[in-house]
């Protein structure tokens, strides 16, 4: 007697749909028929493929109640800001003020300067006597952020940067981030004071993070710039330090 795949048992097909890549999951085997559909768009099935690729936590077990979501927001995960470290250059970067003698790339720890605490970065991005601002403005719908998912459960946004001023020379640091409409309005703001780090500092890096959480609906951008100058005047790079900076979305918190 020959069993047909539409005769498995329910368990079954999901621990074998489970085991799908995302995409066709979604846009093949949702689309077979009415069963597959509904076995697709089960809560186990999707907390079975958190706990096959590593997604899953037994701490979340009862804080999640969409799996599914919690699933392609772990899949989605990584960091939104391109050359975070300087590597390229300045490649995906729009230098919005270049004063002084602008924008320079070096080697990490630089002169009268310390490690980074993140040994993944090797260089970073350091400013002049004049203001030094850049930004990227990330498009989540390019991201594979659907709209319909921002606007419905908000999942954290995390933005984090980390700056660093030479031991030798004082120097000023500025972060702003934005989440934007459609048309580029601002829905949200981070933008905290300038901090000025005086001469003869530990010249040690430090990072400023912030999350955004229960943020209005409608957010399809997100703008980030970040930069500064050195506050002696001098010739030269004397002036703040950025590098490893990143924005996430996290599936820690779904609404």
């Amino acid at each position: 007697m020959t069993t047909a795949i539409g005769d498995l048992p329910e368990d079954v097909l999901v621990e074998l749909l489970s085991q799908v890549p995302v995409r066709d999951l979604i846009h093949g085997c949702r689309a077979v028929c009415r069963q597959w559909r509904d076995v697709v768009d089960l809560n186990t099935l999707w907390k079975r493929k958190c706990q096959r690729e590593g997604f899953y936590v037994q701490s979340l077990d009862r804080s999640i109640s969409d799996w599914k979501t919690f699933y392609l927001l772990s899949h989605l995960k990584r960091n939104l800001i391109k050359n975070p470290c300087a590597e390229e250059s300045f490649q995906h970067w729009k230098l919005d003020k270049n004063g002084g003698d602008e924008w320079k790339v070096e080697e990490l720890p630089g002169d009268h300067g310390t490690a980074l605490p993140e040994p993944k970065a090797r260089k970073y991005f350091v400013t002049s006597y004049g203001p030094c601002f850049k930004s990227q403005c990330i498009c989540l719908k390019k991201e594979g952020y659907w709209d319909q998912l921002m606007d419905e459960k908000r999942p954290e946004i995390v933005v984090k940067d980390w700056y660093a001023a030479r031991y030798d020379c004082g120097c000023r640091y500025e972060l702003t981030v934005r989440l934007l409409s459609e048309k580029k309005q601002v829905l949200e703001e981070f933008h905290p004071e300038p901090v000025l780090i005086e001469q003869w500092s530990d010249a040690k890096w430090r990072e400023m993070s912030h999350t955004f959480q229960n943020y209005p609906a409608g957010v399809r951008y997100i703008s980030f710039q970040h930069g500064g100058q050195d506050t002696q005047f001098w010739a030269g790079w004397y002036g703040v330090r950025v590098t490893n900076s990143s924005i996430t979305i996290g599936p820690q918190t779904l609404h």
